[in-house]
């Protein structure tokens, strides 16, 4: 069997490439696969930006099997819609009475960023329902697009861990004092795409609270927006604050081993599990994630869950507190993080599955 595979690729500046990359590597050792070519078996990955306009239009009209790496689509069908279409998209999929609602989202698409009414609508009937099978990657995503499409199949696979470049020892230890921290001091790191859903503001300020001359946090990543980036410019600055923008991947992972603690919170979430959590925790990083069932199959003792709601700030300060003052706890989480991601994320095990998900949707 011949599969083609389409997805957006490196260089582009987003997971689902890098995901992407590495997946097709993997698949590529077990099978003909093909790259952005037609085929009886078809793969497309689909997430929740523009880069996936092409692809989504493709997996409409040639349908294969869908890998929802969100499991939300409003705010790629905003983008890419006007607004007749989109208010006929929304009607689709939740009735004609919602056409009202549908009108005034498409007014307020402004505050789509951070809007849970947005994520509460993720306009999937149409792909799920088309598709001769769904992937995803977490049983929350698995249940927004059943209640899309009843009869649809639905797979949970999980995501895969793209093993980068191991830095030399001394890179880490430069890298570090760079920064000006001792090897005693605690560095925090957030990395990837910053919007809204990331919760750094509240990271922030639960930073702050910590009050600690051993922490220093990092911000790694580019903002989604100018928008946010000017309204978060001026709660960056400050001492043990650290800010870079977008690292290619040699720098990426001179930083992941470079940090101690990883934070990749998520709220309102879109049903995606974090490429980046994975990458971290394959590494042996303890890494805090937003209690939900998105994160739900990762074992207890293998992550700090984060309650979200009014209690977060709080609850997040402690937990970064905790972690700072007692090292042997966070290197028992990482170790613990690192066995779950070789034993349930190997990249050869998940492109398995997908060959296997491949050859029954084309049976």
């Amino acid at each position: 069997m011949t599969a083609g595979f389409f997805s957006p690729m490196p260089p582009a500046r987003t997971g689902v490439a890098d995901y992407s990359a590495a997946l097709y590597a993997a698949m590529r050792a077990q099978g003909d696969i093909r790259l952005n070519q037609p085929a009886a078996a078809r793969l497309y990955h689909i997430g929740n930006n523009a880069l996936h306009g092409d692809i989504y239009r493709r997996a409409l009209a040639e349908p294969g099997v869908v890998v929802l790496h969100d499991a939300v689509l409003h705010h790629f069908l905003l983008g890419a819609l006007d607004e007749r279409s989109y208010i006929e998209e929304f009607v689709y999929n939740y009735g004609p009475w919602n056409a009202g609602l549908a009108e005034r989202l498409w007014r307020n698409r402004a505050r789509s960023a951070s809007a849970a009414i947005y994520f509460d609508h993720p306009l999937l009937r149409r792909i799920v329902e088309t598709s001769r099978a769904v992937v995803v990657h977490n049983p929350a995503a698995a249940r927004i697009a059943a209640r899309h499409a009843p009869a649809a199949r639905i797979h949970v696979i999980p995501h895969l861990f793209i093993e980068g470049p191991q830095p030399a020892a001394y890179e880490v230890i430069r890298l570090r004092a760079s920064l000006g921290l001792r090897p005693s001091d605690t560095l925090f790191g957030v990395f990837g795409h910053l919007r809204e859903s990331k919760r750094l503001a509240a990271i922030l300020e639960a930073f702050r609270r910590l009050r600690d001359p051993r922490a220093a946090l990092l911000i790694a990543g580019e903002f989604v927006s100018s928008d946010l980036a000017r309204a978060m410019s001026q709660q960056l600055t400050g001492p043990h604050i650290h800010r870079v923008g977008y690292t290619p991947e040699r720098a990426f992972w001179r930083y992941a081993h470079a940090v101690d603690v990883c934070l990749n919170l998520r709220y309102p979430t879109a049903g995606e599990t974090s490429g980046i959590a994975v990458r971290l925790m394959g590494i042996g990083k303890p890494v805090l994630v937003t209690a939900g069932d998105e994160t739900a199959a990762i074992p207890e003792a293998a992550a700090v869950r984060v309650d979200p709601g009014l209690a977060e700030i709080d609850m997040l300060s402690d937990l970064m507190r905790w972690l700072s003052r007692f090292p042997s706890d966070r290197h028992a989480i990482g170790a613990r993080a690192q066995h779950h991601i070789a034993r349930c994320h190997a990249a050869s095990t998940v492109a398995a599955e997908f060959w296997r998900i491949l050859a029954e949707s084309h049976a």
